[in-house]
């Protein structure tokens, strides 16, 4: 107990007015102001800390057959969206014979009989290829060909499948909005980048017209041994490209790469090290000089790329 004589199960989790009211609590005790109240008929001890806590407690209230979907659902898998995406509602799903779910902070949709629901952390969310034709179809103004391919790489990389996956999902749909930005975007994603940079990075590349990149690949010595694995490797050129965040590794870190990189570079492997500034201005001269040397380095010529 606390000093609201709260049961146990409900120190840590939220719950509705009908389960206080059955485990002995009085609906003075329901009333009291130290209780959150996130949504009608819901208490907890304590606001959420997060999206995921914050959907558990309007799960409390809605039915068993809802799903969040759409941005709920890409937050709650961790997918990367744009940082202007920025909303408060809770997209929330359930089958097209039922009634939409109509709750103060949730935005309500029906469709759910036609995706695929997976567990994420006790909460049902729609499957993570459902979500990336879902939000094409919600927000066709805000998101780019670029945020949908980022997404899609990893939803690919997430579930270790192949844009196959996701071509299925598109192919099922009747009419989507978006779809010719979703069918664009189909051609470039790609499974194994493990940021959104990284996928931004291997489409700067494939935009200027090099061969494609393996993601994410080992890269052995003469004699099969590791060296290391590289973001974006051109294996039979031995060509590496590293992208550079803004973020700082620890500095053990930083010194493992380096010695890596250097015993790779004595095995003859070529290391190009990506920042910020040659992706994004690729028509400038530091994005110039940077993707004329990774030509001459692949062996291709630089004045029959897009790099101008």
């Amino acid at each position: 107990m606390t000093s609201l004589n709260l049961p146990r199960q409900y120190l840590e989790r939220p719950f509705t007015v009908n389960e206080g009211l059955a485990a002995g609590l009085t609906v003075s005790a329901l009333r009291n102001p130290l209780l959150h109240r996130e949504t009608r008929s819901v208490r907890s001890l304590g606001p959420p800390d997060d999206l995921q806590g914050r959907a558990r407690a309007f799960a409390a209230a809605l039915p068993s057959d809802v799903a969040f979907s759409h941005i709920a659902s890409a937050r709650l898998l961790g997918l990367p969206l744009p940082s202007r995406i920025v909303d408060s509602a809770l997209d929330v799903m359930r089958s097209s014979e039922r009634t939409r779910i109509r709750r103060t902070g949730c935005r309500g949709h029906r469709g759910l009989e036609t995706r695929g629901v997976e567990i994420v952390k006790g909460l049902r969310v729609v499957c993570g290829p459902d979500t990336w034709c879902d939000l094409a179809d919600l927000l066709p103004g805000l998101l780019t060909v670029d945020d949908l391919i980022v997404i899609g790489d990893a939803i690919l990389t997430r579930l270790g499948e192949e844009p196959s996956v996701l071509a299925s999902v598109l192919e099922s749909r009747v009419r989507p909005r978006g779809r010719n930005m979703l069918t664009e975007a189909l051609g470039l994603i790609r499974a194994g980048a493990r940021s959104p940079m990284e996928s931004l990075t291997r489409l700067m590349f494939v935009r200027a017209g090099f061969l494609e990149p393996s993601l994410n690949t080992s890269v052995l010595d003469a004699d099969g041994g590791w060296l290391l694995t590289g973001d974006l490797v051109w294996e039979k050129k031995r060509v590496v490209a590293e992208y550079q965040g803004a973020t700082h590794a620890p500095i053990r870190q930083r010194s493992h790469d380096a010695d890596r990189m250097a015993v790779a570079v004595d095995d003859g492997v070529r290391m190009f090290e990506v920042f910020a500034e040659a992706r994004t201005s690729t028509t400038h001269a530091a994005g110039f000089r940077f993707l004329t040397r990774m030509a001459k380095a692949l062996g291709l010529d630089p004045g029959r790329l897009r790099i101008a």
